[in-house]
């Protein structure tokens, strides 16, 4: 209404019946609330808003009872945090979520129970929120993570021209481990 004010007053102006005093009154609700009003009127919409949502946010902040409560609402409140909402769903991108996915990344971002409490395979006790998936070594979702990530580490060196082999045979070290994300790329000296 404030930003549309002169086009209303043009079209209403030989209407006697239109009496619009709604802004006036608001702009005087809001002084009361807020405190005095910028000197270019009509102010913008944003500056409107903006002390009512900060009000609202501190009310919300303020009822929130957990640490992880709070950690959800600000992670959900964060700048670009729903961008995955306005992704294109293009399944030769790999843009489309499945049902479950939604499911999950919906429960997460509002802080909803996610599973029923369980033990996971690497003994941890896994709550309500399903938060240890994240952090556990052994989610398989870490692990195809993991191997996209390399794969796509191989394939950028092999589009440069050179040969990469992935994790090749026989490279045990000598604790036993497996080394992680080793590549062997064959170079050559030359002498000058």
């Amino acid at each position: 209404m404030a930003s549309t004010l002169s086009l209303q007053a043009d079209i209403l102006a030989d209407c006697a019946c239109c009496n619009n005093d709604f802004l006036q009154l608001h702009l005087s609700d809001w002084s009361s609330a807020f405190g005095t009003l910028p000197d270019d009127l009509p102010p913008k919409q944003p500056f409107l808003d903006r002390p009512g949502i900060l009000v609202d946010v501190a009310q919300v902040k303020s009822s929130l009872s957990t640490l992880a409560q709070l950690a959800s609402f600000l992670a959900a409140s964060s700048p670009h945090s729903g961008d995955w909402l306005q992704a294109m769903p293009i399944s030769s991108c790999g843009l489309r979520l499945d049902d479950e996915a939604v499911r999950i990344g919906v429960r997460l971002r509002l802080g909803l129970t996610l599973c029923v409490p369980h033990k996971c395979h690497c003994g941890a006790l896994v709550d309500a929120q399903g938060l240890h998936g994240f952090v556990c070594k052994k989610a398989s979702g870490r692990q195809a993570r993991h191997h996209a990530l390399n794969d796509l580490v191989a394939l950028a060196v092999v589009s440069a021209g050179i040969l990469c082999t992935k994790e090749p045979p026989g490279l045990s070290r000598s604790d036993g481990k497996r080394p992680d994300g080793l590549s062997l790329v064959p170079w050559e000296l030359e002498s000058h």
